[in-house]
């Protein structure tokens, strides 16, 4: 059986799933292309039936070459020797009333690393435990976000950049959907409070993907801290308003995990969120970060007091 691709289910906007890909066939050039460029048009590939380590590594170097998360260097404790293919369960994220229930490793809309300059391109989640229900992940496109965008809104960000700032989780976050209650951090992310004083980084409110010459709403309601020389009521206002648009029902893909497969997303494009576990429940991923800097980031420039 050859290789087949069908539309996500319930999500006709974005993504695809890959069934038939098999790891002798990954070395493929033909294949890689053809992988590749799906990437690229439709933002994230569900690989079905698809497990291994050495698996997932190599088919994570089709997309880029792998990289270390940049909350991880140092760590060993959580990342392998190689670096880049990093184990993620229950333990990594803190806990959190979401709803009226408590769950474990709850993560709010974001893009990975766009607190610093360097926004990598984007990763490959592999299931190998996956919890009785919840666990999921969800994703938005936002070229499908920015397609939608009212023109008055288009018009308002044009040329504008977002300030992003590190948090350790959305409840501290200025933007975006807030826990309604926090109850504890995981030991990982009280290890983390170095990364707060991290410079600002900016990156642009909209960009251009180069390859199809299709526009990006690129915001990050997790890790936003304004919009820059809009650090006021009307900035917040904005920016508030496109985050709402971004995340409203309808524009997400929530991806109800099996054990034995893989997810490819683009993180110059997409968002993605973790819908969280329920307490005593097991959840275990494998996940790889796939370098590529957009080039369109930076660190904010403060000025030096006078």
């Amino acid at each position: 059986m050859g290789l087949s691709f069908t539309p996500l289910p319930d999500q006709a906007a974005f993504g695809v799933v890959c069934r038939g890909l098999t790891p002798d066939m990954i070395d493929d050039p033909a294949i890689q292309k053809q992988l590749y460029d799906l990437w690229i048009d439709k933002g994230m590939i569900v690989f079905k039936d698809l497990e291994g380590l050495d698996t997932q590594m190599r088919l994570s170097e089709v997309f880029g070459e792998s990289e270390e998360h940049p909350l991880l260097i140092g760590r060993d404790d959580f990342a392998r020797e190689d670096k880049v293919s990093v184990k993620i369960n229950e333990e990594a994220g803190g806990i959190y009333q979401v709803r009226g229930e408590e769950l474990q490793g709850w993560l709010a809309w974001h893009k990975d690393s766009i607190y610093t300059d360097k926004l990598n391109h984007g990763g490959l989640l592999w299931a190998q435990v996956v919890p009785e229900r919840g666990g999921q992940t969800g994703f938005i496109d936002q070229i499908a976000a920015y397609d939608t965008l009212p023109q008055r809104l288009k018009d308002a960000c044009e040329g504008l950049n977002v300030l992003y700032v590190y948090t350790r989780d959305s409840w501290e976050s200025k933007f975006g959907e807030h826990p309604e209650r926090r109850i504890r951090l995981s030991a990982f992310q009280m290890t983390t409070e170095k990364d707060m004083k991290r410079p600002r980084s900016v990156h642009p409110m909209i960009f251009t993907q180069p390859e199809t010459g299709r526009k990006v709403i690129n915001v990050s309601p997790w890790f936003a801290d304004g919009i820059e020389g809009m650090e006021n009521e009307e900035g917040d206002a904005l920016l508030r308003e496109v985050i709402e648009h971004i995340v409203a029902p309808g524009n997400e893909y929530y991806h109800q995990w099996t054990p034995g497969e893989m997810v490819l997303w683009d993180n110059w494009r997409m968002l993605h969120c973790a819908a969280g576990t329920p307490m005593g429940m097991k959840r275990l991923m494998r996940r790889t970060t796939i370098f590529g800097d957009y080039a369109l980031g930076r660190k904010e420039k403060v000025r030096e007091p006078a």
